[in-house]
């Protein structure tokens, strides 16, 4: 339904297109812009001079603040006005001066945020990213083009992803990482360039892994980062650390995946 239909919940300064479908209860902010070819699910809020462009479609109970840029076009040269997508899904906090573009025809054409993220102020996340899940990026953190990043992930403020670079899930990258490499999940990485400084052990217990899962975890990083193995020989011998413990298959199965080489 036609979000000026609900009286109230719309400013009458803000601009909303005949052709955006806006849900139930969606309040939209005094100067706020939304064009056409934009969804936006019930219980969400833009927030004032915000600008949303489509086609882009925005789940439920998203909470957009004040003078964020989704769903504008892709920074590619490559990109020639083609239709391409931003999908958002549910209970994301997206707060200011956030720009999140959307996809090109050569990345297949959508840029995907999963549920239940933060994006603190400033934060950029390129064309054709695809995000999972409770992630969470820390102010000014930047996705260039093509990146994926797995569930419950989090970047500190400041970090700089690669584009094409994939990071893993449960992952932690701190504040001001350079990461030109892909990331494996649970590692934490620091510096520039990153380098691995660990495992997540914080967020992993907060996350109610076992003490058994997270020690498995550890002697699978010991093997890939302190044994001075090449990467062959570490994940030979966690194969039967591989079968106990499906974390680090996890570990495993995205290492041989990887395209960028590791972080290491």
């Amino acid at each position: 339904m036609h979000g000026q239909g609900f009286l109230g919940l719309i400013d009458a300064r803000a601009v909303v297109d005949s052709k955006a479908k806006l849900d139930e209860n969606v309040k939209v902010g005094p100067f706020a812009i939304i064009g056409p070819h934009v969804e936006i699910g019930r219980d969400s809020s833009v927030g004032a001079h915000t600008f949303i462009k489509g086609p882009t479609r925005i789940g439920k109970n998203n909470k957009i603040f004040q003078f964020a840029s989704i769903g504008d076009d892709p920074q590619d040269r490559k990109y020639g006005g083609e239709r391409t997508q931003l999908d958002i899904g549910d209970n994301n906090t997206i707060r200011e001066f956030v720009t999140i573009n959307r996809g090109t025809m050569q990345g297949g054409g959508t840029t995907r945020i999963g549920n239940d993220g933060l994006f603190m102020a400033y934060v950029h996340i390129a064309h054709d990213c695809q995000v999972g899940n409770n992630v969470i990026m820390a102010n000014a953190a930047s996705l260039g083009g093509h990146v994926t990043i797995e569930d419950w992930a989090i970047l500190g403020g400041f970090a700089i992803v690669h584009q094409f670079c994939k990071i893993g899930k449960h992952s932690f990258s701190a504040m001001g990482s350079v990461l030109t490499k892909d990331v494996p999940p649970f590692i934490t990485v620091a510096g520039h360039p990153a380098e691995a400084r660990g495992i997540n052990i914080e967020g992993l217990k907060r996350r109610a892994f076992t003490p058994e899962t997270i020690q498995c975890i550890k002697r699978a990083y010991r093997l890939l980062y302190l044994s001075g193995m090449r990467l062959e020989e570490a994940l030979d011998l966690m194969e039967d650390m591989k079968r106990e413990c499906p974390e680090v298959r996890f570990m495993a199965d995205f290492i041989i995946a990887s395209t960028r080489s590791i972080t290491r």
